[in-house]
């Protein structure tokens, strides 16, 4: 599960609009009246965060992520329809070509002829089980990619005595590295073997309907990396020019932390499309530095904004250019796949407060709760039909396998009569809704969410609910995840286009360690939850096993159970920002990450 990843961003006209932008915007970057190439192809644009790791193996924030899919293969990839597509891999496996079993446990991988490092050496089946041993070893937050795999959970075992919770990043990488390098049977997955040097056999434990789509996502466990680079610093490798290996189009030529990143273009690269830009240059600014960055942009110092995971721009900005002039036909409004939304304290009775449990007055307060709140006027309000829309078809953001369709989602709607006569059946004398507090992550439009919220409950159910802003996010979520609030804000941004991503990691037991409201989870996992749901657990563990035609009725029912349940209010679906100027031809953005670089050239301007 993607912990660090829960990018929590956030009508109808609103999103005509965006389509409309959308239309004439970045996304095909324009030929500003000529379709020669400039003489210098460079690529220059500005990120918010210094990198966290850039190792496949850990990697798991989207800046990390949405720059590295650029160095680092996997054996098959998303195109920017969200289609799979071979990359290291001569075909998508499926079970009409023979890739994949009758019986579904048994995959079958012939990789390209001719793949090599961006250091030239070549790529074998041999390094994409090393890569995959290796992911499984180090615990990392996406290792969970390849539990279906018969032995990752010995290999997951043998690794924690290197890689437990708190152990330090050397004893983890080096205690790995060198037990792989051993050859060490614990640390081998026994479902994973190379017979031949282009070829890769993955055994299942048990059926799995997800695992395709997620060994695809980029930059991650799926990833394949060079064994004969890391072991000579299974530390520091990645950050490293020249050692940071992978077969990717790009490689990494110099990087200053806090500062500045340059990536090249690999001389003679084996993959296609042939890449037309030759070299990357990245700026790390300050998070506070949006507003003079879109200066520098307007100014031509920077060729887009919005790449590397920071597809959210200060909304004056936004507002400023879309009302006329040069640029409005510059701006990309690509909706992506974050949802935001409410969670409630369920099932950590220890916490409290008049939600928790499954009696007709927590679950009839929970509701009063919702309809209480105008989610188009939300839209409207906070994010000027722009930068979000009100999330009206279920938790799973539109677009995406899942999504239940618009306005299908019956939390969503605004009744204030409803929700004022539940309050007085299960309050009537407002004791119970006393006191309450709305915790947040101060930042972003989540300061004006908030008041919103607060401005409906006492609009709307005469509630006065205080505001509890936390200035440190990782905190924030840190409490959350261990279900510290009865009311809090929260949300998702999806991983793969695979309902497993949100309904594995989100709710129920098999959510260990993420579900914030304890909704269906009976405390197995230690975390003091008693919210015991068997049908929703049961029903997960039957879509999970089955092709995603015969599972997405099982996840249509998940979202049912948490509709009925009143799990949580639904708030809104997230609209990235991209100022991209009409030169950079070929740059955008789908509803998961940045298309890739070897699809971009620079016009003649």
């Amino acid at each position: 599960m993607r912990l660090s990843k829960v990018k929590l961003g956030g009508m109808l006209i609103g999103v005509a609009g965006v389509l409309t932008v959308a239309a004439c915007g970045g996304s095909s970057g324009g030929n500003n009246g000529s379709s020669s190439l400039a003489s210098s192809q460079i690529l220059h644009f500005p990120v918010l965060q210094d990198p966290k790791t850039w190792d496949p193996g850990i990697m798991d924030a989207e800046v990390d992520t949405e720059l590295m899919q650029n160095v680092y293969d996997n054996l098959w990839r998303f195109d920017d329809k969200l289609n799979l597509i071979p990359d290291l891999a001569t075909t998508v496996p499926s079970t009409s070509n023979g890739g994949i079993s009758s019986d579904g446990m048994t995959y079958t991988v012939h990789l390209k002829s001719g793949v090599k490092f961006s250091n030239g050496d070549p790529l074998t089946s041999a390094d994409v089980v090393y890569s995959w041993n290796r992911s499984a070893a180090l615990r990392g937050a996406y290792a969970s990619n390849l539990s279906a795999i018969a032995g990752f959970s010995d290999v997951s075992k043998a690794g924690k005595q290197f890689c437990s919770k708190n152990a330090d990043v050397t004893t983890c990488r080096t205690g790995t590295e060198n037990a792989l390098a051993a050859h060490n049977p614990a640390f081998q997955m026994s479902g994973l073997s190379a017979p031949d040097a282009s070829t890769v056999m993955i055994k299942l434990a048990n059926p799995c309907g997800w695992c395709l789509t997620a060994w695809s996502l980029q930059g991650s466990t799926g990833s394949v990396v060079d064994e004969k680079v890391i072991k000579n610093d299974p530390v520091n490798w990645w950050s490293k020019p020249g050692e940071q290996v992978g077969s990717g189009a790009y490689m990494l030529t110099a990087y200053t932390p806090k500062q500045s990143i340059v990536f090249k273009q690999v001389p003679n690269w084996w993959g296609t499309p042939k890449p037309t830009l030759t070299e990357i240059d990245i700026d790390i600014k300050d998070p506070s530095t949006q507003t003079t960055n879109d200066a520098a942009w307007e100014q031509g110092s920077y060729d887009l904004i919005g790449y590397g995971g920071d597809s959210q721009q200060p909304q004056a900005d936004i507002l400023r250019y879309l009302q006329g002039g040069q640029f409005k036909s510059q701006v990309l409004l690509q909706p992506k796949g974050r949802t935001t939304w409410l969670s409630f304290n369920i099932g950590y009775p220890s916490t409290g407060g008049p939600f928790v449990g499954e009696s007709d007055a927590a679950k009839g307060l929970r509701k009063a709760f919702a309809l209480a709140v105008d989610k188009n006027a939300l839209a409207s309000t906070v994010c000027h039909n722009l930068v979000c829309s009100p999330a009206t078809g279920g938790l799973i953001t539109k677009g995406l396998i899942g999504y239940l369709g618009d306005g299908a989602d019956p939390l969503s709607k605004f009744d204030p009569t409803q929700a004022k006569s539940l309050l007085h059946q299960f309050d009537p004398d407002g004791t119970k809704t006393a006191n309450l507090k709305y915790s947040y992550n101060a930042g972003g439009l989540n300061d004006p969410v908030a008041t919103f919220l607060q401005g409906q409950w006492q609009t709307n159910l005469g509630v006065n609910v205080a505001l509890d802003p936390h200035p440190d996010a990782s905190a924030f979520i840190g409490d959350r995840l261990v279900g510290k609030f009865v009311m809090s804000r929260d949300g998702w941004q999806f991983d793969y286009n695979h309902p497993q991503d949100w309904f594995d990691n989100l709710w129920g037991t098999s959510a260990c360690g993420a579900n914030t409201s304890g909704f269906a989870d009976n405390g197995s996992c230690g975390d003091g939850a008693t919210d015991s749901n068997p049908t929703y657990d049961n029903t997960l563990m039957m879509a999970d096993s089955q092709p995603i035609s015969q599972a997405l009725p099982l996840y249509n029912q998940l979202s049912q159970l948490l509709i009925s349940d009143v799990a949580y209010i639904p708030l809104y679906y997230s609209v990235g920002e991209f100022l991209i100027h009409p030169y950079v031809k070929g740059a955008g953005s789908n509803a998961q990450a940045d298309f890739y670089w070897d699809e971009i050239s620079i016009l003649s301007h």
